[in-house]
């Protein structure tokens, strides 16, 4: 198989991480599945600020289950305000991957004007974690291609006016939903998309919905050969909400990129 290349976003689980206890056989449970990696994201025993689960905890959690973390979602006001400490808190972790799950709403907006003044307040932000090995990441939604009144989506503004050093966290089953091929804009992001979020999606009588990779219409045919060529390193598999149980739905997406060579 070669390089370990799947993870799991912790988001998928987020319901069983309330508690050390919670954790730790969370993890114990991923593992178990095959997967080498995760995003910590939503773990709810680490949040708060007094979490039951410390930083080197959850390093000895992840050593302890042969799991890396390979990115984080962290808040805004704490990377803005707080950067020695979410520097010191990713290298207790092991994690030289740090995101954003979008830009916050206060103080920017979803405007031309609004991500552009983000992009600038990044920038120091880009520098500081740089400067201790640390990429930095923003993570889409849909509402990232509303188009503005020049035709260009918002997205455009991150992808060609940020820099190279802002990676992409591109979330492709919100590029899909989005109306958008997978395809052509992994084309335009090639080297800035180190970890990437997939889920499939499905059509049910109600509707569209999330759901494990290979049981819905996402052409994965096209877009895994498409993401190897922009350089992708890490698959996180984050399925936001699920129709039976979340590590069922993990297991099976597992199989299915095994079955496609990752």
């Amino acid at each position: 198989m070669g390089q370990d290349k799947l993870a799991v976003q912790m988001y998928t689980v987020r319901e069983f991480t309330r508690t050390a206890g919670n954790l730790a056989g969370t993890l114990r449970k991923i593992s178990e599945i095959g997967y080498t990696a995760v995003q910590m994201s939503a773990v709810g025993a680490m949040n708060g600020e007094n979490p039951e689960v410390s930083a080197k905890e959850a390093r000895r959690m992840l050593d302890d289950n042969g799991l890396k973390c390979i990115a984080t979602h962290r808040p805004w006001t704490a990377l803005m305000n707080n950067i020695d400490q979410e520097i010191e808190f990713h290298k207790t972790i092991d994690c030289d991957f740090a995101a954003i799950g979008g830009i916050p709403g206060d103080g920017y907006g979803d405007t031309p004007e609004g991500y552009r003044r983000w992009v600038e307040d990044a920038r120091g932000v880009i520098a500081s974690l740089k400067k201790a090995g640390i990429r930095f990441g923003h993570h889409n939604h849909s509402k990232e291609f509303m188009r503005g009144d020049d035709g260009r989506w918002l997205e455009d503004i991150l992808i060609d006016e940020a820099g190279k050093e802002l990676m992409l966290e591109l979330d492709l089953y919100w590029v899909e939903h989005a109306g958008l091929n997978c395809v052509r804009l992994l084309e335009r992001c090639h080297g800035r998309v180190p970890v990437i979020h997939l889920k499939d999606k499905e059509v049910v009588p109600e509707g569209p919905v999330m759901a494990p990779i290979g049981e819905g219409n996402m052409d994965w045919d096209h877009i895994i050969p498409a993401c190897e060529e922009a350089g992708v390193r890490w698959y996180a598999i984050e399925q936001d909400t699920c129709r039976r149980d979340p590590f069922d739905c993990l297991q099976s997406s597992y199989q299915f990129l095994r079955g496609m060579g990752l």
